[in-house]
């Protein structure tokens, strides 16, 4: 019984500090395909994220993405439209300094993307995240967020017989966070 109070004495005192917090971004991504064409898209993206967490210490994220899709990779006829997923990733923030807190994060995604083929008429996939910031705190509920994600994409096959494509995302961000 001692070991299971201190247990949680020890995870509140951790978390003392931690916050919701809300934030926004926007930025410019760089895909690269797997398939024989070695087909690429270069496009903005969006993110919107609610996490709970410390920026001195560790959080959850949960963030849904928006990817424009320039490139007409999956459609037999017409254009793909533009990618709309949803991540969930542990972040670990560390502080250095008081004018910015480095961070980095590790999570999982899926999403999808409508195409414009004979067979199917949407796509799903999965994804792998990984990605490092600073967080520049302005005061005790603001801080500017700009980071740098990148995500192995692993899409489902278009046909049976078809091969299934994966490709690499990078993609660079500018964003702000207020915390409640």
């Amino acid at each position: 019984m001692k070991k299971i109070i201190l247990f949680s004495l020890l995870i509140t005192s951790l978390y003392s500090d931690a916050k919701v917090y809300m934030g926004v971004g926007a930025g410019y991504m760089h895909e690269a395909f797997s398939d024989s064409a070695s087909t690429t898209n270069s496009a903005e993206m969006g993110k919107i994220k609610i996490g709970y967490g410390n920026r001195e210490a560790y959080a959850i994220e949960f963030s849904f993405d928006y990817f424009k899709n320039d490139e007409n990779v999956f459609s037999s006829t017409g254009k793909d439209s533009d990618k709309f997923g949803m991540n969930i990733e542990l972040v670990k923030a560390l502080e250095i300094d008081t004018f910015f807190n480095p961070y980095f994060k590790a999570g999982f995604g899926a999403g999808f993307v409508d195409v414009n083929h004979d067979d199917q008429s949407s796509l799903n996939y999965s994804t792998f995240n990984l990605g490092f910031g600073f967080y520049i705190p302005i005061n005790e509920h603001l801080d500017i967020d700009l980071g740098y994600d990148y995500k192995y994409i692993s899409y489902e096959k278009l046909t049976k017989t078809s091969s299934k494509i994966t490709s690499n995302l990078n993609g660079a961000y500018l964003g702000i966070n207020v915390r409640f």
